[in-house]
């Protein structure tokens, strides 16, 4: 979920077009497998799912979003979650105890006829277990396209990335992504497009947000961004009641958060929290590198196992392989 800093971000976020976004992407992959599995189902809210009754939502998202960006000259390289934090427990609790709760609600609400309801709910409920992980990666490979398993949370390994050189920006929602040093942050690249809010039709396009420009705007030092966020409250900790992020700033740079922070009560202590989004656990361990796809073994995992339409994964593998044709990952550096 992140820290909710977008208040302050006004005069920071960009529009570039998918045109000035060509290069490599770290795509942050548990994000993309939420959105893919909360935004890919049937109108009564059930996932896609084969003869089997295992769930195929994120497999077709994975598939034809990156041909998409693959086709917009993007190269997605998808890097999932190690190990979370101790301190992380609780928000990981309370997030499993909302999924259950929507679960309940969503089958009330198929039970009652109310598919609007349904969906609401079911979107709710969605969840990456070790089966939507394994899966994903299994496909990833047969694609050719590079994943990466971090030690611990994907969004760190992915800003260490960016600050590295070896990806031109990090994908994701989440703006926590900053407090851990991403250089480029581009959001709404795996939800762009047309999407439904409350019966409404919203266009989503992608924003990009450069850390060292943020920074200069805001007058802050990327320590005092993390103390700032940590005064609203990020998904290490609960932040001080009543704080929202332009209280937080004002508070930051008036030289008062030791004074504020002491107001929550959080199972880590502040300067554990600062420590470990300016030094979080990281690899190097890691290669990016082009890979043609595996059609045949493609086909096999999703049209034989998964009853997936062959003519449409075909299109999906086309515009993969056209676009590898053109360009290797050392073109863009």
């Amino acid at each position: 979920m992140g820290v909710a800093i977008r208040a302050l971000l006004e005069g920071c976020i960009e529009n570039p077009g998918w045109e000035n976004l060509a290069g490599v992407a770290a795509v942050d992959a548990y994000n993309a497998l939420y959105q893919f599995l909360s935004g890919i189902r049937q109108a009564d809210g059930a996932p896609l799912m084969d003869e089997e009754g295992r769930i195929t939502s994120h497999l077709s998202g994975l598939l034809f979003r990156s041909a998409n960006l693959i086709e917009k000259n993007i190269t997605p390289v998808y890097v999932f979650d190690g190990k979370p934090p101790a301190f992380k427990e609780k928000t990981l609790e309370e997030r499993s105890a909302v999924r259950e709760h929507a679960k309940e609600e969503w089958a009330r609400a198929v039970a009652e006829g109310d598919e609007e309801k349904a969906h609401r709910y079911a979107m709710a409920s969605s969840k990456v277990d070790a089966y939507v992980r394994d899966s994903a990666k299994e496909l990833l490979t047969a694609l050719g396209i590079a994943w990466i398993q971090a030690p611990g949370e994907g969004e760190a390994q992915s800003a260490f990335m960016t600050q590295k050189g070896d990806v031109t920006f990090s994908v994701s929602q989440d703006y926590d992504s900053l407090l851990f040093g991403c250089e480029t942050l581009v959001r709404n690249v795996t939800i762009s497009g047309k999407r439904r809010l409350r019966g409404k039709v919203y266009s989503v396009y992608p924003e990009r947000i450069r850390c060292a420009e943020t920074l200069a705007h805001l007058g802050l030092t990327r320590e005092e961004l993390i103390q700032t966020a940590l005064l609203i409250g990020t998904d290490y900790n609960s932040g001080v009641s009543g704080v929202g992020p332009k209280t937080a700033i004002k508070i930051v740079k008036a030289g008062k958060f030791e004074e504020r922070i002491g107001e929550s009560e959080n199972a880590a202590e502040p300067e554990e929290l600062i420590s470990y989004f300016l030094s979080p656990e990281v690899t190097s361990d890691y290669t990016i590198e082009k890979r043609q796809a595996d059609r045949d073994k493609v086909i096999e995992l999703l049209c034989e196992e998964h009853g997936f339409m062959k003519e449409r994964v075909e299109a999906g593998l086309d515009k993969i392989h056209a676009k590898k044709g053109q360009a290797t990952l050392d073109s863009w550096f």
